[in-house]
């Protein structure tokens, strides 16, 4: 049997804003800090809409709920396939608390995305018509 791991993200929305946050990735890549909607993986047993919303609120201290499926993506990791679930997420308030993994974070609009967030990832909100 094959190894897999589940990973969420949240895309959240405030007014006409989204959340994004810059994160340390890799010392040995060019660019080690990047920006990204949050994201995480799902502990044992835990269903993935309770994961975003946990997430959200250990990443930024801000509530959430989910709107809908945005859209999903795969990748391989040497031999673990990590299959993950993006969520359209709305919070009421724009106050944010970061963790302590992250050292930024902006509220943009979806016109800036491009200056944000990768490539792929911009691919994939494309598919979703966000």
């Amino acid at each position: 049997m094959g190894k897999y791991k589940i990973l969420i993200k949240g895309v959240v929305r405030h007014a006409d804003k989204y959340l994004v946050v810059k994160k340390w990735y890799d010392d040995r890549i060019a660019e080690p800090y990047q920006w990204e909607f949050i994201d995480g993986a799902l502990e044992f047993g835990e269903k993935p809409e309770h994961a975003v919303i946990r997430h959200i609120a250990e990443q930024t201290g801000l509530s959430a709920t989910i709107g809908q499926i945005l859209y999903t993506w795969t990748f391989f990791t040497g031999d673990i396939f990590h299959i993950g679930i993006s969520y359209l997420c709305m919070t009421a308030l724009d106050n944010v608390i970061l963790s302590e993994d992250l050292i930024s974070h902006e509220w943009i609009r979806r016109d800036e995305f491009e200056r944000y967030i990768p490539a792929k990832v911009l691919a994939d909100i494309e598919k979703a018509e966000l």
